[in-house]
């Protein structure tokens, strides 16, 4: 096989080294065992130094991919589990898989990564939050004094744990859009979907487990699932979603208890996975009988056709549990999501909500309750995809005039976020303080890749937040930025890059 070691990489070269040899190993180009090259050899032909290929066999022999032996030299490992031909699905054993032993919580859960709006002037493209000025507070202002006038008794009065059975029907009847068929009993209320997360890694997943996720992936997933004391175990994707034949391969030889996946515009590469690969996933999770846990935040914001239907909608096996959030199409004050899955799992759920907070919201039920049953949400949906929309498409433009040559970004279907890359010209350690400087944010890549090594040269843009003048004002000012930091020296923000290829 062919190694490339990019000089100029933000990625130390011993990792770009082992990220070759793994995806060499995984894809079956470099079958069990190869004998790697002899460490002074390959060190001489790259044109490094021993250490760097010494380090890099060495963090393939810590993921169980290589092993050496004095004298002989490094051998990749033979796969541990042999491929097998379709076998029938069975039912996962989600007695054996549900760790209840894990009620306390472990430390913070995430970091806050919202920084201060620091004023009229500063333009954030960095938190993943909606415009304020879109919310439909006219309709809540309705509604809510209609609750007001009816009952308002049983706003102050304690929730069910599992939540009110009328917004539980009002989800079930509002999941027959994305193709989704369950009942009310079927729904299980959150006190939104961060804490679903927080919930699935407590309960599935012990010290020491291992998690597969997508790379790049949400960075607060990464966060609690490593509170759990999980090992997370990134797998790459690219245009059509996760790459399924690595997915494969990190199933056999890792054995996971759990894979997290956004296959809807995904946080925060935008991505879509194609229903051939969601096809493919739960082929992959019903083999090795692995759950997955969908988060579905974004499929309501479609610009450019419709999504595949959701992984759960398509799982008749009772594989998939999957997490939703009113909070990027409505508004993040009410704190409320929901999950769908098996009986057995929102029990356990419902115990450990008894732990925590007891209940979600009540007041925040019967006004979500109260909004979808009146059509007010169809109707507030229609007007932000439309400006979300405009949104990334004069972002886009933007890029489009202002980006120097090199530097590149997707253009999502949905979603709130554009994933840009920047070529290795740019210093980015000192991008964030002269964007700052500037009065605007963005955030940083490498917060979304399992190992944080990676992804240093990409930028999440969020689109959503500001209006369409401040949105092109903003990317003006980041390249700006990107050419002061550009390392020739010479500010090329002006220039036009043409057209970019997509980012994954």
């Amino acid at each position: 096989m062919r190694l490339q070691i990019e000089r100029n990489s933000d990625v130390p070269m011993y990792l770009q080294l082992r990220d070759s040899f793994r995806e060499g190993i995984l894809s079956g180009e470099l079958p069990g065992g190869t004998l790697l090259p002899p460490e002074r050899k390959l060190a001489e032909e790259l044109g490094v130094n021993r250490s760097t290929v010494v380090k890099a066999y060495d963090e393939l022999k810590a993921e169980g991919l290589a092993e050496g032996f004095v004298g002989r030299g490094t051998t990749v490992l033979s796969q541990l589990f042999p491929r097998s031909g379709d076998e029938p699905v069975m039912p996962l054993p989600w007695n054996q898989l549900l760790n209840e032993d894990s009620a306390s919580p472990n430390g913070s859960i995430i970091r806050d990564m919202m920084r201060d709006a620091g004023g009229q002037d500063r333009i954030s493209f960095a938190g993943g939050i909606p415009d304020a000025s879109l919310y439909p507070v006219d309709a809540v202002r309705t509604v809510a004094r209609t609750l007001l006038s009816e009952d308002p008794r049983s706003l102050l009065l304690p929730s069910p744990v599992h939540g009110q059975e009328c917004l539980r029907e009002s989800i079930a009847r509002y999941l027959l859009t994305r193709h989704v068929t369950v009942s009310g009993s079927d729904v299980f209320v959150l006190a939104g979907s961060q804490q679903g997360l927080d919930y699935a890694a407590r309960l599935l997943l012990r010290p020491g487990d291992t998690v597969v996720v997508e790379d790049p992936t949400f960075f607060g997933a990464i966060q609690s699932f490593r509170t759990a004391g999980a090992r997370v175990l990134g797998v790459p994707i690219d245009e059509s979603g996760i790459r399924t034949d690595i997915l494969d391969v990190v199933l056999q030889r890792y054995r996971p208890r759990l894979i997290y996946t956004l296959p809807t515009y995904q946080n925060p590469t935008g991505v879509t996975t194609s229903a051939e690969r969601r096809r493919e996933l739960l082929r992959l999770a019903w083999k090795y009988r692995v759950p997955i846990l969908e988060d579905d935040p974004y499929s309501d914001l479609s610009y450019d056709g419709t999504p595949p239907p959701s992984l759960f909608a398509t799982d008749p096996s009772g594989h998939v549990l999957s997490l939703g959030s009113f909070s990027k199409t409505l508004f993040l004050g009410t704190r409320i999501g929901w999950i769908v899955g098996a009986r057995r799992v929102l029990d356990a759920f419902c115990r450990m909500k008894q732990y925590t907070d007891l209940h979600t919201n009540t007041p925040a039920q019967f006004l979500l309750d109260r909004f979808l049953r009146e059509g007010h949400y169809a109707a507030h949906l229609r007007i932000v995809r439309e400006q979300y929309a405009l949104r990334r498409n004069a972002m886009i433009r933007a890029l489009e005039q202002f980006a120097p040559p090199g530097v590149n970004w997707n253009a999502p279907a949905g979603g709130y976020y554009i994933w840009s890359r920047l070529p290795p010209s740019v210093d980015v350690s000192r991008l964030a303080a002269a964007a700052a400087r500037r009065g605007v944010s963005y955030l940083p890549g490498n917060a979304f890749f399992a190992d944080g090594a990676q992804g240093t040269t990409h930028m999440r843009l969020c689109f959503a937040a500001e209006p369409e003048d401040r949105v092109r004002e903003g990317i003006r000012r980041l390249m700006e930025a990107v050419g002061e930091c550009s390392r020739d020296g010479r500010a090329r923000t002006l220039e036009h890059a043409g057209a970019a290829n997509p980012v994954v």
